[in-house]
């Protein structure tokens, strides 16, 4: 894979990468069916089955559609107090996934004498999930109190927009970034106290370099075909695109999924995902937000278990794969944002931005403290 990007690597990031990829899975195919990928010797019942079995993805798109969006939510607004726990749903849930903020002192009582980490996504953690994707703008407070963060914390930002749109969005360079779902990493010491070994220059890693060319070919496709439909807009993340569809009559969802689909067909080495009113056309890679907190931990120096506490906040169902880490890691602790019953690997759960950024005040808090 060529890494050679104008910028320093990480010591050795392909023997660390190949590591955590390992052999790839036969789960991690694409969602789409590869072209030509039908045999028979019959020529109308190729059609016909080739027809159904479209119709079959198309269908189970949308339903994952639909079950990562929910249109329901609780009325509560960002920065005000509106519990809904009248909602005995949500009641039930919540002693299986309990708030991090009533459980904060256990949590932080495991970190004594041990390395707290820090991983964040950024849309609808660190900010409000907004209809225009390029307005889902960080507010100054929530700045500030990550900034707080990073000086006290080894941190970074983990999310599925491009590296450079979440660095655009955040402003501090007290952190390190992994873009595009953790494909597109960058570590720097330049104003991190946490990792005196390294240097001074900015680390990447991008395992996904091969597939720039075909990401951009499919967005440019992509953004083609739903031009015409209202409310869609797509979105190039660089090492992944995002079809957005938050916007899009419920009506419409469905020529949406059909649409994906059909784009894909030509791309077989990519496959799409689904999030919280987003479609994620990403390449067949086993590399997700896992591997790259697997990673961060590795190239920072914080991987020991034994020593080390991270903790991951994160809304949507990408970041299950972080969460599903640390619990694998029996270690650290992985906190869902919701206002609402979700499956989830976490541990605890806040209801928005709201309460992640008093958690992680509380966390500096507890660190002034605690020296």
């Amino acid at each position: 894979m060529d890494l050679s990007n104008g910028s320093p690597v990480i010591t050795d990031p392909m023997a660390m990468g190949q590591q955590l990829m390992g052999v790839l899975p036969s789960n991690m195919m694409p969602f789409s069916v590869m072209a030509g990928g039908y045999s028979s010797a019959g020529g109308a019942g190729v059609s016909v089955s080739r027809r159904k079995i479209e119709e079959v993805l198309v269908n189970g798109l949308l339903d994952a559609m639909k079950s990562s969006s929910p249109r329901k939510k609780h009325n509560v607004v960002f920065g005000q107090e509106n519990l809904p726990e009248e909602d005995p749903a949500y009641s039930a849930w919540m002693t299986k996934c309990p708030s991090a903020l009533a459980s904060f002192k256990p949590i932080v009582a495991t970190a004594q004498g041990k390395k707290i980490a820090v991983f964040l996504d950024y849309d609808g953690t660190l900010s409000p999930i907004v209809d225009d994707p390029d307005k889902a703008v960080m507010s100054p407070v929530m700045r500030a109190a990550v900034r707080n963060v990073a000086k006290q914390f080894p941190a970074a930002i983990v999310s599925g927009r491009s590296r450079k749109k979440v660095l655009e969005f955040v402003k501090l360079k007290e952190l390190c970034y992994a873009g595009s779902h953790g494909m597109d990493i960058m570590t720097s010491s330049a104003n991190y106290k946490h990792n005196t070994e390294k240097g001074k220059e900015a680390n990447l890693f991008q395992p996904a370099r091969e597939f720039l060319p075909m990401i951009d070919e499919v967005s440019k496709s992509l953004l083609e075909v739903t031009s015409g439909i209202e409310g869609a807009s797509v979105e190039n993340n660089k090492f992944c695109v995002s079809v957005h569809y938050r916007n899009v009559d419920e009506k419409d969802w469905k020529l949406v999924a059909r649409l994906v689909n059909e784009v894909l067909e030509d791309f077989p080495r990519l496959k799409v995902t689904n999030g919280r009113m987003v479609l994620e056309v990403r390449p067949v890679i086993d590399w997700d937000k896992g591997k790259a907190v697997e990673f961060l931990l590795q190239s920072l120096g914080l991987s020991d278990s034994g020593s080390v506490i991270p903790i991951y906040i994160g809304d949507d169902r990408t970041d299950e794969d972080a969460f599903k880490v640390l619990r694998e890691r029996n270690c650290g602790y992985g906190i869902l944002v919701s206002q609402v019953p979700k499956e989830t690997e976490a541990f605890y759960s806040l209801r928005d931005p709201s309460e992640v950024m008093e958690f992680l005040n509380s966390l500096v808090r507890w660190k002034k403290h605690s020296i």
